[in-house]
């Protein structure tokens, strides 16, 4: 992984432009901390997208937080989506990915499109982002304020689903998916139609 450029501050405001993206949060993978950028709509999101044709097992997709390292299992085992977000080259910057489990539900919780209410169970625990994120309320999160990312702008996330790249353990035909309208974790199979946002990070 590239290091940020010296003397560059990491920013405070979730959807500053940042790293050939717009930054998204802070994350933690193993033990080391990470700025994790969001791609740009134009470019580095996909709609009617499916995780795989295969609905076999991919030996090491399964992690919640290493978006990295599961979009490389699910290349080497097939996947178009995986090798459309590695082969992705934007704004100068190579090292895009789809995210994780833990990693899109940072960019849910901090670049929230829209005003809906959010679906409260079993959803938005986060032992992964910094600091760490707790189950949502009706209330919690709140719509960003940051008018690009907000329901209409150029950078808004659709209030769909969208694929992590995070395989589902308990059936390994499906994987995790994000709601965009409610915050919504859940499991489909791999071979529906979503969208997807890649993500690139850099060590701070």
């Amino acid at each position: 992984m590239n290091a940020p450029a010296a003397n560059i501050a990491v920013p405070t405001i979730y959807g500053t432009p940042y790293g050939g993206g717009f930054y998204a949060g802070r994350a933690l993978v193993g033990d080391h901390l990470f700025a994790l950028i969001v791609a740009p709509k134009d470019g580095g999101e996909r709609d009617d997208t499916i995780w795989n044709k295969s609905l076999k097992a991919v030996a090491g997709a399964g992690g919640y937080f290493d978006g990295l390292a599961n979009t490389r299992a699910m290349a080497e085992a097939g996947s178009k989506l995986a090798k459309w977000a590695l082969d992705l080259k934007l704004n100068g910057e190579s090292d895009w990915y789809l995210p994780s489990r833990d990693e899109l539900e940072i960019l849910y919780r901090n670049l929230k499109p829209g005003k809906r209410e959010n679906y409260e169970y079993r959803s938005g625990d986060n032992p992964s982002s910094v600091p760490a994120g707790y189950p949502y309320t009706a209330k919690l999160p709140e719509q960003t304020t940051v008018e690009p990312f907000r329901v209409g702008g150029a950078e808004a996330f659709e209030e769909a689903w969208y694929w992590t790249s995070t395989q589902y353990a308990p059936y390994n035909a499906c994987a995790w998916v994000q709601g965009f309208l409610s915050g919504n974790q859940t499991s489909c199979r791999k071979d529906h139609d979503f969208r997807a946002r890649a993500v690139r990070r850099l060590p701070i």
